[in-house]
């Protein structure tokens, strides 16, 4: 994973972890789509995703904003996004089952079809209504050649 030996998540906290691991995650899928490892994007992509929700629910006043219904799950990614669309802090543009059936078909092996240009802007839309983007990538460790 490209987060492995760049940081301590367990040591970051709550917060900071998963922020962090969602941008490295976010250079790590672009680089991967740029050098055609389609699957391995899109996989990257889907932890990036997972992190900034994690990380997005991880502040107490973030999370009072949310218009959560009884019985909802807050830690099934499909039902998180539906929550945030709801609640106003995405504008319901990023297509989650768009993205998870190409998520299943990239763990599939069968990349053909999946638009990595479309998908990495979509999910860039999404983490800048999140708060995780803009990121500097300057500022994040350098990438590890030994990650995939």
């Amino acid at each position: 994973m490209p987060h492995f030996g760049l940081m301590d998540e367990q040591e970051m906290g709550p917060e900071e972890g998963p922020l962090l691991r969602a941008r490295l995650h976010i250079r790590s899928g672009r680089r991967r789509l740029r050098q055609g490892k389609t699957a391995a994007a899109v996989a990257t992509l889907a932890d990036a995703l997972n992190s900034a929700f994690r990380w997005y629910l991880a502040a107490a006043e973030r999370r009072r904003q949310l218009q959560v219904q009884d019985g909802e799950n807050l830690n099934d990614d499909r039902t998180l996004h539906r929550i945030l669309v709801r609640s106003g802090v995405l504008d319901g543009s990023f297509d989650y089952d768009a993205f998870d059936r190409d998520l299943e078909r990239a763990l599939e092996g069968e990349e053909t079809g999946i638009d990595g240009e479309k998908m990495m802007a979509d999910l860039e839309s999404l983490m800048l209504q999140l708060g995780v983007m803009p990121l500097d990538e300057e500022a994040l460790p350098p990438e590890n050649p030994e990650t995939y």
